[in-house]
């Protein structure tokens, strides 16, 4: 296994897009005071109550799953993912040292930071890895049944919030949830597990053509 298999330039820069834009999109929540689910909402909340940073915790939450991902879809897949969670993990920590706001309305973060995390995530699985956790899971199930991913991490979130709001305000909760679902729904409707590994056909790879018919004899 080489390591221009393990990364070609064309996955390298699809994978870049995707962490920053997750990385972007846990910076807009987390300034509002805001979750969303899966890992890296449990990796927020825990930040909230616990004397660490996000990016600590996303990677040691999510660290189990890569074993999982190794098992099920091989080495490449795995490998990806750790870089994708060692990305988020130091780019949700170092973004904010550049990127402040003097306002940020609730609502507004909660939209674009769904919007960045649905637009990263599907850059991530589109290139063959997954941001850690849940994630994984929900693209291996997509793969053996045809559920999609985004609505069993919809389900997940769910989790997620029944948790968190213990720990949110009301407001806070539901701005969350709004976040969340606009991030799955892009998911579900601008991903599909079949572009998982290629990418788009037409975008850095060879579009498959189909075999030429026999011809007629005669």
């Amino acid at each position: 296994m080489t390591a221009k298999r393990i990364l070609t330039p064309f996955d390298l820069q699809g994978l870049l897009f995707g962490v920053l834009m997750c990385s972007l999109g846990v910076v807009f929540l987390k300034s509002a005071g805001l979750v969303t689910g899966q890992t890296a909402g449990m990796a927020l909340l825990l930040s909230y109550v616990l004397p660490f940073g996000f990016g600590p915790l996303f990677f040691a939450i999510g660290l189990p799953f890569l074993i999982l991902a190794w098992m099920r879809r091989g080495a490449i897949f795995a490998l990806r993912t750790v870089l994708v969670v060692l990305g988020i993990s130091a780019g949700a920590q170092i973004l904010p040292l550049y990127v402040t706001f003097a306002e940020l309305h609730i609502g507004v973060a909660a939209v674009l930071g769904g919007l960045c995390s649905g637009a990263g995530l599907i850059a991530i699985f589109r290139h063959n890895a997954s941001a850690g956790g849940m994630t994984i899971l929900g693209i291996i199930i997509e793969h053996r049944t045809g559920f999609k991913a985004g609505w069993f991490q919809l389900g997940v979130d769910a989790c997620v919030f029944a948790v968190s709001a213990l720990v949110l305000t009301g407001e806070q909760l539901v701005y969350s949830f709004v976040g969340a679902m606009i991030t799955n729904l892009i998911i579900v409707w601008n991903f599909d597990v079949a572009q998982s590994g290629t990418g788009r056909p037409g975008y850095g790879r060879a579009t498959p053509t189909a075999p030429e018919a026999p011809r007629a004899e005669g």
